[in-house]
């Protein structure tokens, strides 16, 4: 152990004096000379021997430090195209749900549908009878004017088999003019319109 300790300093003073070999004066050239003539030959042959080994093995260190510094960039590279990707990904995401409406379920629990196609069971129209201050107590209810009449539905559904079902309870109720009409993007439209797509 003391001699690879001793070893290790012999090589640093030998690399520190092969550096500094063109500023050495002439008095500390003299001193290094007689430090060189004290030694046995074999060891400063086997000194310079592993000198020569660590540098190579240096180098190889060298070059594996090169290679892992250039994989080190390329996966910086690569995590920074896959954050890209990411936020490209998050963007489309936000945009998606802004195009979402709120739909109620059968039970008036929120759902979410979006924007395309929705059906709504009316419950009935009526020319002298407003009862939209009803409107704002259950979010599934809504109401709307066309030329002089309200029209009232409950429900919002994206499955037209959902919405009959619902249609046909109403029905059983006593509500006997319930019937489904479709909405699209949150426009009214006729039934024919929107089924050979649903159905």
């Amino acid at each position: 152990m003391k001699k690879s300790i001793a070893i290790l300093g012999f090589f640093i003073v030998l690399a520190s004096f092969q550096d500094a070999s063109a500023q050495l004066s002439r008095k500390e050239k003299k001193e290094w000379k007689k430090k060189q003539k004290g030694m046995d030959p074999e060891e400063f042959k086997n000194l310079i021997e592993e000198n020569s080994s660590l540098q190579a093995k240096l180098s190889t260190l060298n070059g594996e430090l090169s290679g892992l510094q250039t994989r080190l960039s390329d996966r910086e590279a690569q995590n920074a195209d896959l954050k890209s990707q990411v936020n490209s990904l998050e963007t489309k995401l936000l945009a998606s749900e802004a195009n979402e409406d709120e739909a109620m379920d059968v039970t008036g629990n929120k759902t979410r549908s979006t924007k395309g196609v929705v059906f709504k069971v009316q419950i009935g129209a009526y020319k002298n009878k407003d009862l939209s201050k009803y409107q704002d107590q259950g979010e599934s209810f809504s109401a709307e004017a066309v030329e002089g009449v309200e029209k009232y539905t409950l429900g919002s559904f994206t499955d037209y088999w959902e919405a009959d079902k619902f249609k046909k309870h109403l029905r059983q109720m006593g509500v006997k003019d319930a019937w489904i009409v479709p909405y699209k993007d949150g426009t009214r439209v006729a039934i024919k319109d929107v089924l050979e797509g649903v159905i």
